[in-house]
């Protein structure tokens, strides 16, 4: 049986106990420690993070929301898998979703947020293909989102990404592409400077498109 080595410590930064729960366990999922198809048990995890079983439960819940856990009958809990479809579908919606954040977003950008994305991209520059290259490329994007100000369109587009992230770290670590998508990303970033709306969104739709073609046969195979 796979022992539970992920981080169980609850970080204070967490405002409820499941909430610090859905975040340990988010973070498992999303660096691949707990593998699609790996069940997780109920009364092992609340030992591990001492806490009670209504607060598991609520944070397997939490999960299952955002498309990382699937409960199933005599089963239980289980770390969801992505097939290639899905993972097409995801990107799909997260395509529309992320242009119509550009067009809100490019208008309200200030000097602070374009040199925070800027910053971002060189720590990715500097991570190369390490664990932390994920939540980097996640953050540059949420930092250029952000000027939207739609939080819940971009708790959606989190969702979404967090349902393929995952496999995009396996995808991008395998065939070597960060730099082509650190070079996309700073094509990007230029438009977003510039307040060309158009020339971002031409970006991000060849970046995403791409970014969908190639995971799809990396699933497929």
């Amino acid at each position: 049986m796979k022992q539970y080595n992920f981080k169980t410590q609850i970080q204070t930064s967490y405002c409820t106990l499941p909430g610090m729960i859905t975040h340990s366990l988010r973070e498992a999922i999303l660096s691949g420690e707990l593998p699609g198809g790996f069940q997780l048990k109920q009364e092992e995890l609340a030992s591990k993070f001492n806490v009670s079983m209504s607060a598991l439960r609520e944070a397997l819940k939490s999960l299952e929301g955002e498309g990382l856990v699937k409960f199933y009958p005599n089963r239980g809990a289980v770390v969801s898998e992505l097939s290639a479809a899905e993972a097409q579908e995801i990107f799909d919606i997260r395509l529309y979703l992320e242009l119509g954040a550009l067009e809100l977003a490019i208008p309200n950008l200030n000097e602070a947020e374009l040199a925070t994305a800027t910053e971002l991209l060189r720590q990715a520059d500097d991570e190369g293909e390490g664990q932390h290259w994920g939540s980097l490329n996640w953050r540059f994007h949420e930092t250029l989102y952000r000027a939207a100000n739609r939080p819940k369109l971009l708790s959606f587009i989190q969702t979404m990404h967090n349902n393929v992230e995952r496999y995009m770290r396996l995808y991008l670590s395998t065939l070597h592409h960060q730099e082509k998508s650190q070079k996309e990303h700073r094509l990007l970033l230029a438009a977003c400077a510039d307040g060309d709306v158009k020339a971002a969104q031409k970006v991000l739709r060849k970046h995403m498109t791409d970014a969908k073609k190639n995971l799809s046969r990396y699933l497929e195979r």
